[in-house]
């Protein structure tokens, strides 16, 4: 999923900043979300880590069945 889609899905980059408590310029420069923000973010907005960061994150085969 890309970081605008991501942003979006979690309600704008206003909102996404507000729930980490950072300014929403910070959240608009994102490339990815910062691999230090992941969990906040996941648990913030339900959005799993492996959307959040597929990269570092990987689905188990348990989880693939369940999605």
């Amino acid at each position: 999923m890309s970081i605008k889609a991501i942003i979006k899905k979690a309600g704008g980059p206003s909102k996404v900043a507000r729930l980490l408590g950072i300014h929403h310029s910070a959240v608009l420069r994102w490339q990815d979300v910062p691999y230090e923000r992941v969990l906040e973010l996941e648990a913030a907005t339900g959005i799993p880590r492996e959307e959040l960061r597929p990269d570092f994150f990987k689905r188990t085969p348990t989880e693939e069945a369940r999605a």
